[in-house]
């Protein structure tokens, strides 16, 4: 179940990037840590941002963006510039890329069979949020 999330998380997890999310992003992230999102006719698990507010929320969102765009970089030909933002369990990923120091809104579906980027949706709100 998604929970909200403090600034300070969202700026802890922008300083370790090196670049700024999106705005979009930051407001869905900020109001839900987490949670499913609805696209390409599959359901996504929205990678939270780490929070260690409390042991409860540091468990919740121990599979978290950062963590989990490290283990997709390991994948043949995730994209360098991208941060995976979901998961949909089958090895494929939902991510922004970063234009200069800025992630863009933009969606993109990462197919890991294909290594190929598919752009889904202007931003993350153009996505239907299941809760």
């Amino acid at each position: 179940m998604p929970f909200p999330l403090a600034e300070a998380y969202i700026l802890q997890a922008e300083s370790a990037l090196g670049s700024r999310l999106p705005p979009s992003y930051r407001a869905a992230i900020a109001k839900a840590n987490g949670g499913e999102v609805e696209a390409e006719h599959d359901t996504w698990q929205l990678h939270p941002l780490e929070d260690r507010t409390d042991r409860k929320r540091q468990a919740r969102s121990s599979a978290h963006m950062l963590r989990e765009t490290e283990h997709a970089r390991t994948w043949r030909a995730f994209p360098l510039d991208a941060i995976a933002i979901a998961s949909n369990g089958t090895g494929d990923h939902l991510v922004l890329r970063r234009h200069d120091n800025v992630f863009a809104d933009t969606v993109y579906l990462w197919s890991h069979e294909a290594g190929e980027l598919a752009r889904i949706a202007d931003s993350i709100d153009e996505l239907v949020r299941i809760w």
